[in-house]
C-alpha cells in the first residue's frame, strides 16, 4: 500500500494548470504561483494544502497516513507519508490540494470535464 514519488508526480501533473518547480531543493506543485504540494527532504512525506481547522480529523483518521509537525503548525498543511498512503488516498488528497489553490474557473472547467 505504497505510493512512489514517480505514481505522485503523475497524479499531481494530470491535474489542470499544474507545474512542477524545485522549492528548497524538493520537488513541488503548482496551480499557476500556487504551491500546494511538495515532496519533504525525507523523501518519503508530501505536504499538502490543507485547512488547520480540519488537520487535527484528518490525522485522527488515518494516523498512519497523515501527521503535523512543529513547522506545519500555523499553516494550512498536512504531511502524507507516502509508505503509507493508498493510490486513492493520494489522489483524493492530491485533487483536494488542487481545489483549495485553483480559481473557481478551473474547478468548473475541473468539474465539467
Amino acid at each position: 500500500m505504497a505510493v512512489s514519488f514517480a505514481q505522485f508526480r503523475q497524479l499531481a501533473l494530470a491535474l489542470p494548470e499544474v507545474e512542477e518547480r524545485l522549492c528548497h531543493d524538493t520537488p513541488a506543485f503548482y496551480f499557476r504561483k500556487k504551491i500546494f504540494s511538495r515532496l519533504q527532504e525525507d523523501r518519503e512525506h508530501v505536504a499538502l494544502a490543507w485547512p488547520r481547522a480540519k488537520r487535527d480529523a484528518l490525522i485522527e483518521n488515518a494516523p498512519d497516513v497523515f501527521a503535523s509537525n512543529d513547522h506545519l503548525a500555523n499553516y494550512d498543511y498536512v504531511l502524507m507519508d507516502l509508505l503509507a498512503a493508498s493510490l486513492t488516498q493520494a489522489r483524493t488528497r492530491l485533487e483536494k490540494a488542487w481545489r483549495l489553490k485553483a480559481t473557481k474557473q478551473a474547478i468548473a472547467a475541473f468539474d465539467g470535464a
